[in-house]
This record gives structure tokens, C-alpha cells and sequence, in this order.
């Protein structure tokens, strides 16, 4: 039997701080250079130097790839498909330490040195020595580490199943990686004629309260979808307020009924959603003048369990209808206090609406035109993008103002759970039985309270509610789109098991080294051996 070469907690710890160490914060060189990196070391794998075209990296944009590595067992269709993120958040916080972030254990060592620096929590848990400090530790390269752990003991002892590692880039800014990665694990499911029995995420298990040191592992993940506005009033000076309306004004109604707004809860197995708010607010004005700012815009956060895309644009434009039938009576009560006409009512419309008359307006080649430039700023990200170009389009067709224009900005999130499968069913209680042999405790949570790359798999929709997500979404088909019917077409239970850890993307991100090293191992191998026991 050949060597492993990440069997002991020392050699999975010394993996681990590898994988940290090569640096890869969303949208840098280092995110572009940690794939490459990774497929070199899984090719130290004697079965991928047998299998070389069982490894391979796919397009992802902006020179990202994804990973995969498939061990296929000669009689087996069965398959476990394992996913992880290898990107993650930038380090600033860290400060005089930040040349550390990427070395746990130096970091770890010198922190000891004056805890006095860190809370009080991280203070105790530090004096413990059972945390390793980091970025990237806990969220989520020790879930990349134990898949690589596991896909190399299945392939020295022939496992007779099938495992398929799948490492993404860009899950913390818009899941590029994991949107390009459905694509590619439909085309190997037919390829290599596989069943996909379970996607299985390592992503670390969340504290649900300060202070919590309770284990979880997930049978599903709750949605996020992100409703937005362009409000476009009329610009005056300010010394003749009366003959214009500005766009903050307009904002303030519909954001103030956003915000913390009951009508978007949702609840399920005893579960429910955060509240919305909202994530950005601001004007377009790019400088000062007494010229009052008659464009905003506003993004607003909508989490979800099982409403489609569909539903929250229904329930957004009931709302801003009511919060601009509102605006619309307090503004004529002021025209009347005031003895002026006013500029008239604030409508309500979706970009869908406003696509098809600047359509019939201005021409197809024209809003293309429009369209293409925005698209072009590269400075802009795909949620400015998308309110650039309705604010373009409504720049040619004033005369729909004043106006609230409803629309969605990525990324977005469908939310997934299988907690009534009876494969996960099982699966919860043997890793509750399991974690019980380390004198632990796990509970299961229904929906991950964080964003999830399972998202992208087992898509279930009676009906076409992605259609309003694709419909009202400025930069669908430019820069951002989601493979929905790929997605449908990865049928399968989600799970998520991963080790403890905790304050990820804070200065004091900590992994638990017990959790990591030695229980998160035996728990994730028999889980995998229940499968085709």
C-alpha cells in the first residue's frame, strides 16, 4: 500500500498551513495563482499521476479556474461530490500583524506573546492552545484540506465510491467559481456516467450567538437575493426646491419600509430568516454643487428559504407601491401647503418595463449601445454595473419621472435544504453518534446562516420563478448570470460538515485544532464509508 501523505493531525496541520500560506483574497493574483498551486500538490497523488486527465481546471473569469479531481472506482457510479472555496477576505485588520495572517502558526506564537490585543473571548481561547489563528483557517481552507485528505485515502484503499473534489474560487464576492462549476459537473456526471449520491461542504460550523460553543452540521442553506432601486426625480437649484424632487427624498420612503419589513420572513423547520436591510444608499452626484441630487440609488438584503425570485420581486414592487402612494399624499399635502403644482406622481417600475419601452424609444442598438457603456468601466463591480445602466436608460427617457425603478443586483443565492431525505436523516445521526465517541455534542441546523456555494446544486422550482431574476437583472448575460437549469440537473442531497471554528473574516479567525485535526477526519471518513456500506 503506498505512503499517505495527510493520514496523522501533524501532517494534516502542516498541509493546512500551506494552503493558508499561499495567499488568495477574492479578485487578486493570489486567488488567480492558488489553483494552479493546488492541482500540483493533489498531483503528488500516485492515482493522479495514473489518472492525470482526472484533474483538471476550468474557467471561472478573470483568469480564476476551478479544480476538480474525480477518483473513480472501476465498478462504482455512486458518487460523493465535495466542495470547497479556496478564496478568501483581505487582511487589514490584522494591522502590524497582518504579515502574518498567512502563517497560523507563527501568528498563533507571536499572539501569545500580548494577548492583551485580543477580546477577552480570543484571550481565553488562545491561553488554551487549541486554537490556530489565521485567515483562511477556519473559513475555509481546513474544509480543502480534509477533502484532500479524504480523496487521498479513498484512492489508496480503493473506496468503492466515487469522490469528485471540487475547489472554487470567489465564493465571498459573487460564487463565480461554484456558477462555473456546475456546468463542468454536469458535463463529468454524463461523461464518466456517475450518480451523484450527495454534495457534501466542509464549510466550518458558525456560532449561532456570541459566546456559543455549540457544533452544528447543515442539511441545507439559506438564501440571499439582493432587490434594488434607481429613484429619479427632478433637479433644481436649491433655492427653488419646489420645482424639483429630489431622489433621497423619494429613497427615504421605500427604504424606511424596507428595512426590518415582517412581510419578508420566512420560516421553516423552526427556522426563520434575518430580517431585510438595506446595504448601500447613496446619490449619483459626482460632486458638490447646489444643483439638488435627483438620482439614487439603493440596494436592499432579502434572505430566503423558500420563495423564488419571483415572490420577492412581487413582494418588492407591493411595497414600494405602498411606500410611493404614501410619498405621493405627504407631496401633495406640501404642493397644496405651498401653493405650487409639484412636479407631478412617482410611478413604480421594473426594469423589465423600463427595457422594453426604452426598447421601442430609442431602438435595440441604441439601449445596446447604452448598455455596452457601462459595462466597460472596469472599475465598476456587477452591482454598480446594473445600476448604471438603469440610470442610463432613464437619463433617455425622462420623461418617465419622477420614478422608482425596482430591479435585482447579484449575486443570488437560491436557498437549498434536504433535511426530510432519508439519506440525510441518516447521515445527521451517524455524525451525532460519531461526534458523541469524542465526548461531543452536534446539533443540526436546517438552513446555513451563511453564504453557501450549495446553493448552486439541487435547484428546485415548480415553476419559472428565475424568470424575474433573469428579466429584471441589468447585467444577466453580460457578466452575470447562474446555470439554473444546469443546477436542476444536479440532483442530490446537500450537507454540510465541517470543522469548528470561530470569528471568521475577523482578525481573531481561529480554528479548533481538536475539531480540525482529529475528530472532523474520523467523522467525514465514516460518513463517506456509510454510503456504500
Amino acid at each position: 500500500m503506498n505512503k499517505l501523505l495527510w493520514d496523522t493531525p501533524d501532517r494534516l496541520r502542516e498541509l493546512l498551513c500551506e494552503l493558508v500560506s499561499w495567499n488568495s483574497i477574492t479578485l487578486t493574483d493570489g486567488e488567480r495563482e492558488f489553483a494552479p498551486k493546488l492541482i500540483e500538490k493533489i498531483r503528488e497523488l500516485e492515482y493522479f499521476q495514473t489518472h492525470p486527465s482526472q484533474l483538471q481546471l476550468h474557467d471561472a473569469g478573470l483568469g480564476r479556474q476551478v479544480v476538480t479531481a474525480l477518483y473513480k472506482h472501476p465498478s462504482a457510479t455512486e458518487t460523493v461530490v465535495l466542495i470547497s472555496h479556496f478564496d478568501t477576505v483581505q487582511t487589514e485588520e490584522y494591522g502590524t500583524l497582518e504579515p502574518l495572517a498567512y502563517f497560523p502558526e507563527e501568528l498563533t506564537r507571536k499572539l501569545m506573546e500580548n494577548p492583551s490585543e485580543l477580546p477577552e473571548d480570543a484571550q481565553e481561547d488562545l491561553a488554551t492552545g487549541k486554537y490556530l489563528f489565521g485567515r483562511g483557517t477556519m473559513d475555509m481552507k481546513m474544509g480543502l484540506a480534509l477533502h484532500m485528505q479524504l480523496i487521498e485515502k479513498a484512492t489508496v484503499e480503493e473506496w468503492p465510491i466515487n469522490l469528485i473534489l471540487t475547489s472554487v474560487p470567489d465564493e465571498e464576492v459573487n460564487s463565480a467559481g461554484m456558477r462555473a462549476a456546475v456546468t463542468q459537473l454536469v458535463r463529468i456526471r454524463e461523461e464518466f456516467n456517475l450518480s451523484y449520491k450527495l454534495f457534501l461542504n466542509s464549510e466550518p460550523s458558525f456560532s449561532q450567538v456570541p459566546k456559543d460553543i455549540d457544533e452544528y452540521i447543515y442539511s441545507g442553506t439559506i438564501g440571499k437575493i439582493m432587490p434594488a432601486a434607481l429613484f429619479y426625480g427632478k433637479e433644481t437649484h436649491v433655492g427653488e426646491p419646489m420645482k424639483g424632487m429630489t431622489a433621497n427624498y423619494i429613497a427615504s420612503f421605500l427604504t424606511q419600509r424596507m428595512e426590518y419589513n415582517p412581510i419578508f420572513t420566512e420560516h421553516d423547520l423552526g427556522e426563520s430568516t434575518p430580517l431585510p436591510v438595506s446595504l448601500q444608499q447613496k446619490d449619483l452626484k459626482m460632486s458638490y454643487s447646489t444643483q439638488t441630487p435627483y438620482r439614487a440609488v439603493a440596494l436592499y438584503n432579502v434572505f430566503l428559504l423558500r420563495r423564488t425570485a419571483s415572490d420577492i420581486m412581487d413582494l418588492f414592487e407591493q411595497v414600494a407601491n405602498e411606500a410611493m402612494d404614501a410619498l405621493n399624499k405627504t407631496y401633495q399635502k406640501i404642493c397644496e401647503r405651498e401653493q405650487v403644482q409639484g412636479i407631478g406622481q412617482v410611478r413604480v417600475l421594473k426594469y423589465d418595463e423600463l427595457l422594453a419601452y426604452a426598447n421601442k424609444k430609442l431602438g435595440i442598438e441604441e439601449v445596446q449601445r447604452l448598455k455596452q457603456e457601462v459595462l466597460e468601466e472596469e472599475e465598476w463591480d456587477d452591482r454598480e454595473k446594473s445600476l448604471r445602466i438603469v440610470d442610463n436608460l432613464m437619463i433617455q427617457c425622462q420623461e418617465l419621472s419622477p420614478a422608482t425603478v425596482l430591479l435585482f443586483a447579484p449575486p443570488y443565492y437560491p436557498a437549498v435544504n434536504t433535511s426530510k431525505d432519508p439519506l440525510i436523516i441518516e447521515a445527521v445521526e451517524l455524525m451525532k453518534q460519531s461526534a458523541q465517541t469524542f465526548n461531543n455534542t452536534i446539533k443540526q441546523i436546517h438552513y446555513f446562516n451563511g453564504i453557501c456555494d450549495l446553493s448552486y446544486v439541487n435547484y428546485e422550482d415548480d415553476g419559472n420563478g428565475w424568470t424575474a431574476f433573469e428579466s429584471n437583472t441589468p447585467v444577466w448575460g453580460d457578466t452575470y448570470d447562474i446555470p439554473f437549469e444546469d443546477m436542476a440537473k444536479l440532483k442530490g442531497p446537500v450537507l454540510n460538515v465541517g470543522p469548528f471554528g470561530k470569528d471568521p473574516h475577523q482578525k481573531t479567525e481561529r480554528l479548533h485544532i481538536d475539531s480540525a485535526f482529529v475528530e472532523m477526519p474520523v467523522m467525514l471518513e465514516t460518513l463517506i464509508k456509510s454510503l456504500y456500506k
